[in-house]
């Protein structure tokens, strides 16, 4: 087993479970391992900044705050749309996850917060913002890949 730590430059190999504080499971890889290289995007930042320092062989229970996970609820985030504007077919509820597409051509889901006469509340928050998590992780591999330091 090398004793590579997790950082910058590494590629990890491990298991995970993210779970709400709670305990309610959210995500898991169950007994297959997962790669990704530190800053490629697969993880939120806090996920690895969490696990830096950690080698193969390594495994715990990381608490992630809400911050460093998928953020605080933003308010900006909430709009009020026109009715007008859903499908007549489908029918509006709260809680209903709907999607739009953004200016760039991608699609933005939100969740139905609250029905009025003509207008729609629709919060576009990831659905676990607020949420403070907990990343149990078990480490398998760690692989120096560059020599990279920091990453800007």
């Amino acid at each position: 087993m090398n004793n590579v730590p997790i950082g910058p430059g590494t590629r990890v190999t491990l298991i995970f479970k993210l779970a709400l504080a709670a305990g309610d499971v959210i995500d898991s890889t169950g007994d297959e391992s997962a790669t990704f290289e530190v800053g490629d995007g697969s993880l939120l930042p806090g996920f690895e900044a969490a696990m830096y320092g950690m080698k193969a062989g390594d495994s715990g229970e990381l608490p992630i705050a809400a911050e460093q996970g998928f953020g605080l609820p933003n308010e900006e985030n909430v709009h009020m749309m026109k009715r007008a504007l859903f499908d007549v077919s489908q029918e509006l509820v709260e809680g209903l996850v709907v999607s739009f597409s953004d200016g760039e051509g991608g699609e933005r889901p939100g969740v139905v917060n609250r029905l009025f006469d003509e207008l729609v509340e629709v919060d576009f928050n990831h659905p676990l913002a607020g949420q403070d998590l907990l990343f149990s992780v078990q480490v398998k591999q760690v692989e120096q890949i560059s020599a990279e330091i920091l990453r800007m």
